[in-house]
Order: C-alpha cells, then sequence, then structure tokens
C-alpha cells in the first residue's frame, strides 16, 4: 500500500510539472487545497496600442493569504505562458516580489485553459488590472472552469476591482447570471479616468453590465477597502480589497469544511 502512495504521488508531481503555471510543490494535495488565480493575457487596451497589465500586488496580497491559510495556487490565462506586469501597477513595497520566484514563476507560465482540470479547485479568483477587461469576461473555457467550480465543486467565485468584469457573463445550469440578486462590487466606471484613451477601449463598463443583468452593485469611497460577500460569490471595489477578499473566501472555504465535517461526524 506504501508504495501505491508513492507511485501515485509522483504521477501526480509529473503531471504538474507538464501543466504551465501550477506549482509542484503542491502537486500532492488535494482539490480542496487548491485557488485558482485567473489573470488577463492582453498588453494592450483593446485594439489600441496603448499598454494594459495585471495588478501585481493583487496577485501578490492575495497570494500570501491563501499560502497562510494553507491553500496552494494556480495561474491560468487565456493564451497561457507569461502575463503583463507593468510598473506603473507595481507599488515600492511590491517591488522585492518580483524577485520571488514561487510567485514569479507561475506568473511567467501561466497555464492555459484547456490545460486547467476545474475539479481540482475549491475556488476561482479574477485578478484585476487595466487588462482584465479584455479577454477573460467572454472566454468560454474559463467560463465553464469557474462556473464548475461553484456549481459542481460547491466552491467560491471571488474577484477584485476590475477582475470583477470577469464575472459579468457567468450563468448558471438554468441560464441565469450568476451576479443577478446578488450584492456586487468592483471597479465602478464613476472612478475610471472617463476621458482618458484607455477609458474609450472598454468593451463594456462593470457597474453597468452587472446591474443590466440583475445584480446590486456597491461601491464605497474611492481608495477604501470595501468587499461583498454573497453566498459564496465574494468581491472586492479596488487593489485594497485584494487581501480582504481572500481573507472572506479562506472563512467560506473553512465554515464549508467544518460543515461537511460535522456531516460526516453524525
Amino acid at each position: 500500500m506504501r508504495t501505491f502512495h508513492v507511485i501515485q504521488s509522483l504521477l501526480l508531481l509529473l503531471l504538474s510539472a507538464g501543466l504551465g503555471g501550477v506549482s509542484t510543490a503542491h502537486a500532492a494535495q488535494g482539490s480542496e487545497d487548491r485557488i485558482l488565480f485567473i489573470l488577463a493575457s492582453s498588453k494592450v487596451h483593446g485594439t489600441s496600442v496603448l499598454p494594459a497589465s495585471i495588478s501585481f500586488g493583487e496577485v501578490v496580497n492575495a497570494w500570501d493569504t491563501f499560502q497562510a491559510a494553507g491553500y496552494a495556487v494556480d495561474f491560468v490565462s487565456p493564451e497561457g505562458g507569461s502575463v503583463p506586469i507593468l510598473d506603473r501597477y507595481v507599488s515600492t513595497d511590491m517591488e522585492p516580489r518580483l524577485k520571488d520566484d514561487r510567485i514569479m514563476d507561475g506568473l511567467r507560465n501561466t497555464a492555459t485553459p484547456a490545460q486547467i482540470d476545474p475539479a481540482r479547485y475549491r475556488a476561482v479568483y479574477y485578478v484585476g488590472g487595466s487588462n482584465a477587461m479584455y479577454g477573460v469576461p467572454e472566454h468560454p473555457v474559463l467560463q465553464r472552469i469557474a462556473m464548475h467550480v461553484y456549481e459542481r465543486n460547491g466552491g467560491v467565485i471571488s474577484a477584485v476591482c476590475h477582475g470583477t468584469a470577469g464575472i459579468v457573463n457567468l450563468k448558471l445550469a438554468n441560464g441565469q447570471p450568476l451576479v443577478a440578486g446578488k450584492r456586487i462590487t468592483g471597479y465602478p466606471e464613476e472612478h475610471e479616468e472617463q476621458d482618458a484613451d484607455y477609458f474609450k477601449q472598454f468593451p463594456f463598463l462593470i457597474r453597468q453590465a452587472v446591474e443590466s443583468r440583475g445584480g446590486a452593485f456597491h461601491v464605497r469611497e474611492r481608495d477604501q477597502p470595501y468587499i461583498e460577500v454573497d453566498g459564496a460569490v465574494v468581491t472586492g471595489q479596488n487593489y485594497a480589497s485584494a487581501t480582504p477578499v481572500a481573507q472572506a473566501v479562506v472563512e467560506i472555504l473553512r465554515k464549508q469544511a467544518a460543515q461537511s465535517s460535522s456531516h460526516r461526524a453524525k
């Protein structure tokens, strides 16, 4: 039996090594221990040449929270491989983390959606940054992954800042929008520089999209952390909300685990 478990662990490690963005250090952990970060691949805004980027701090702050709670993190993007990180999206306190290979290896080698087995994950986390408006919201495989985690795994869907764009098109198995009837937040159009060229490239507006699908969109002051938790959907308004979003996800998963243990004990 011991030999079987050793062979099983080796096979899991080999499988994980073949998937871009999947950390082999956590490959033997079960699906209940994994969180999938969904990032955008776009390096520009829409059809322009205006540079776009992920929000590095929104990755780091959430990653730190999940790791501290015992969860492994994997990365996926529409195109796989390296995702763009612009200097202006890296605050001074985050600069040292650009040398943190535990995170950077994942961001340089994100998995493609086709490489992801959604059955392995307890939650998804949509990372913000201005490029989150492109490629992710309309991606059918990423949509299927998220809804598998939410409906079939009983997991959590979370997003922060512009990452909320990624959930506006998600639909339940019955065809109803995920956000319908839910309290949602994200980076609203009223906080954007609406006369800027980048804003003119946006394919849709986050608040408007959520409300048109029956969601109740809520925000607070521009730079204050603010999150909404509605069942197993957790959203954050801005960069400052990344850590609170991750903490809320961890709390939900711990409650689910406690309830599951309680049911098994009866």
